[in-house]
């Protein structure tokens, strides 16, 4: 996969451990699902490498994301962190490398890691590279390091119920695309009358169409299931169009509810 653009339906792992990891991963590349998301600090990414290697799909079909994490963001951890994380993925390259989080307390300047993350590039660690939970603040100082055209992706939590707007319209001026995590809510959004309304009228299911709203923005998603029902029917989403005034009522549902908000968390816009 030589594009360099990221496949808009990706399968995310986040607390996914051990045998649940490998079989999710598993059963997703055999559904089809070609773009793969971990992090160091999830503590799977041997056994998402074990994944990929035990299955039948080709390297070169698929595209591979982790972050480094912010103990590894100093200029001398940041690069062997990342082939650390190569080893335990039994890869040459991921496809996408981000930074997890801004430094906490931005203990370390923004330019420090992204240049160490380009270096990794330059060195073949990964073949694109981006940023993760970047505010605007912290978006134009790696603007300013790297150049938005070195910054893939920013992956930030992006669902009907945390819109995520400022930050959405300032990567759009960039130019730079936009990664939803947890664009289902943990689940919220099946509960959503609005949402489940507009599925009745598709015939479809409230999460997929949670999914649509996402990718018709131009957003990649990542959506994590550990069940085969749920991680096939994710995929259908790709499917399903909504009209103007269905998106008009969902993007009415943000409320700013905000799901990962960690002490460490910058100070969001």
């Amino acid at each position: 996969m030589t594009t360099t653009t990221i496949p808009a339906f990706g399968l995310g792992t986040f607390r996914l451990k051990d045998q649940q990891v490998i079989d999710s991963v598993a059963t997703g590349l055999e559904l089809g699902y070609r773009h793969i998301d971990t992090a160091q600090i999830y503590g799977n990414e041997a056994e998402v490498g074990q994944a990929i290697a035990s299955s039948k799909v080709a390297r070169d079909e698929l595209f591979v994301t982790t972050k480094v994490w912010t103990e590894s963001l100093s200029r001398d951890k940041l690069i062997p962190s990342l082939k650390q994380s190569l080893e335990k993925l039994r890869m040459e390259q991921v496809d996408l490398a981000l930074i997890h989080w801004p430094s906490p307390n931005d203990a370390l300047p923004v330019a420090e890691y992204m240049q160490a993350l380009a270096e990794a590039k330059q060195q073949g660690l990964a073949r694109l590279i981006g940023i993760s939970n970047f505010t605007v603040a912290h978006m134009q100082q790696a603007i300013a390091a790297v150049g938005a055209a070195e910054i893939a992706t920013n992956q930030v939590e992006i669902h009907p119920f945390l819109q995520n707007r400022k930050v959405v319209d300032f990567a759009r001026e960039q130019g730079i695309h936009l990664t939803a995590y947890m664009p289902l809510a943990y689940g919220r959004v099946m509960q959503d009358p609005t949402l489940l309304e507009i599925a009745g009228n598709h015939g479809v299911s409230a999460a997929q169409v949670a999914l649509a709203w996402s990718l018709q923005q131009g957003f990649a998603v990542i959506p994590s299931s550990t069940r085969r029902a749920n991680l096939e029917s994710n995929l259908q989403a790709t499917g399903i169009k909504l009209s103007d005034a269905e998106m008009q009522a969902i993007a009415a549902l943000d409320r700013g509810e905000r799901l990962a908000n960690p002490d460490f968390a910058p100070k969001w816009d």
